[in-house]
């Protein structure tokens, strides 16, 4: 459970403060870490004689031998060069720290598991809370699930990055998704959005500024109960998809500003299409031209304003309603009412969820 570098900088440390040299074996007397002459995995024959007796600790050919048990089983031998008080003193002393590793990582181990099966709806609810109990885990804290990916090309890990943002290992949970994604399941003070946003926030900025790594990021909703944890995760999860349909340029999606988004991306393929035909009349949206559009999208970021759109695209106003009345001629929508917009509006969206699902289906290569 413990890595075997680990262990060696625990070898490593005792002995830049004690002189001695350490080794530590596994429980098939190989050899895991050493600053000895031992090689690692090296089958000491002495040692595996050692581990099957009754004794817990023992010198033989030069150096004290220490069991360290994980619940009555042998997990490690500490070998201590030397048979005097000194080597007996260090051998224990090094077995109690990997005692106390071992009951650390598991523990870490068993929260994770417990939040792993959480997230995925794998338990009663009865043994939510009774395993909750078991592992120090507060139930009635209000909780918000981030799901983070790392859309950067490469196989670094952000997992250690934002444990080290969120340390408190009774409140806050870190747990890997894949090599790309990771869930942080975070306790909340405030119990507003600003906290919730303040939160993604310096997860999106220490990770670009510090390690570098352009991320994504999808917000649930605010929880208070553990049972209901898991649907903050599916609201994560869906966050950050339509951020991905709708929004390419911002980073961070939180579900309860996904506004008409979240609806689109539940209709069905076929439904979308049939609203597309009847509103283009046989057109798709890439039938009009990037002027055409980014002209359009302009005019809904300034709230159907002809003078202040025109003002932006640096052009006349003459020229913003010529194009406008192009559209008109073409789909019979007026978008400077406000009804026709709305359905123009959905329309783009639809075809970006259209054309997300297809790429999504396409076999990959």
């Amino acid at each position: 459970m413990i890595t075997n570098q680990v262990l060696q900088n625990i070898v490593d440390g005792l002995k830049m403060i004690t002189r001695r040299d350490i080794c530590i074996l596994d429980a098939e007397a190989k050899v895991v870490a050493t600053t000895g002459e031992s090689l690692l995995g090296e089958y000491k024959e002495e040692v595996s004689a050692f581990i099957v007796s009754a004794a817990d600790s023992q010198e033989m050919l030069g150096s004290f031998y220490v069991k360290v048990f994980d619940e009555y089983i042998v997990e490690y031998i500490v070998a201590v060069k030397g048979g005097d008080d000194e080597a007996y003193k260090l051998g224990k002393m090094t077995a109690f720290q990997i005692k106390n590793l071992l009951i650390a990582y598991k523990e870490r181990f068993d929260k994770d598991n417990f939040i792993k099966n959480l997230l995925l709806d794998n338990l009663l609810l009865v043994d939510i809370y009774n395993r909750a109990k078991k592992l120090h885990v507060e139930n009635s804290v209000p909780r918000v699930v981030y799901l983070i990916e790392n859309v950067d090309v490469g196989e670094v890990s952000i997992t250690e990055t934002v444990r080290s943002l969120f340390p408190d290992k009774n409140l806050d949970f870190v747990t890997a998704v894949d090599d790309k994604s990771i869930i942080l399941v975070k306790a909340l003070e405030s119990k507003n959005e600003e906290e919730v946003q303040e939160h993604a926030d310096i997860i999106y900025n220490t990770l670009l500024s510090e390690a570098l790594i352009q991320v994504a990021i999808g917000v649930g909703t605010v929880v208070y109960d553990l049972k209901d944890v898991s649907n903050s995760y599916k609201e994560a999860a869906m966050s950050l998809e339509v951020g991905k349909i709708f929004n390419y340029e911002a980073k961070i999606s939180t579900y309860s500003k996904l506004g008409v988004g979240r609806i689109i991306y539940q209709l069905p393929v076929t439904l979308c299409r049939m609203f597309i035909d009847e509103v283009l009349k046989g057109k798709k949206i890439t039938h009009f031209d990037e002027e055409t559009l980014s002209t359009v999208n302009k005019f809904f970021e300034n709230s159907l304003n002809v003078s202040e759109t025109s003002r932006q695209l640096y052009i006349h106003r003459n020229t913003l309603v010529y194009r406008l009345d192009k559209l008109l001629k073409m789909t019979g929508l007026d978008l400077r009412e406000f009804d026709d917009a709305i359905v123009f509006k959905i329309t783009i969206m639809v075809s970006q969820y259209m054309d997300y699902m297809e790429k999504q289906s396409m076999p990959k290569i």
